[in-house]
């Protein structure tokens, strides 16, 4: 398997509000940003939708190394979803991102890693920046 870093961030302008995701994937000499947004969104689901959308650019079973600074993202994928999968998400927030999550990294190997946001982290920093512009623009189009 090829070995992936993966780094994400969502945003949102009022949970809900104007959201924006970013992802930045990294092979070898290699970068792909994943980018984009919606218009009423949480940060949560901003912050997985990075996630689901760049795992979906990938054509081969990858091992993943996904960096985000994002708890529910993070503790999600490392020690919840197990339990969530056997519940089939009763009475769990954003169940239609979990599953989707679920399908597109089945034939990954994902590893979680969390690092503080705002924290001098260049790739999440970028992320943050690029997850905001979308943000913005979702933004600009419902102010009209």
């Amino acid at each position: 398997m090829k070995s992936v870093k993966l780094f994400c961030d969502g945003s949102s302008l009022g949970n809900p509000g104007a959201g924006g995701y970013c992802g930045i994937l990294q092979y070898a000499d290699k970068e792909k940003i994943i980018a984009g947004g919606e218009e009423v969104s949480t940060n949560n689901q901003m912050e997985l939708k990075a996630v689901i959308e760049s795992l979906k650019c990938l054509k081969q079973p990858c091992k993943i190394d996904l960096y985000s600074d994002s708890r529910y993202v993070c503790d999600g994928i490392n020690s919840w979803l197990s339990n969530w999968i056997k519940k089939d998400f009763i009475k769990i927030k954003n169940p239609d991102l979990w599953r989707e999550y679920v399908e597109v990294s089945k034939s990954h190997d994902v590893r979680a890693i969390w690092v503080k946001g705002h924290n001098g982290h260049i790739e999440n920093e970028r992320c943050d920046e690029i997850a905001k512009k979308w943000a913005l623009k979702y933004k600009k189009v419902l102010d009209g």
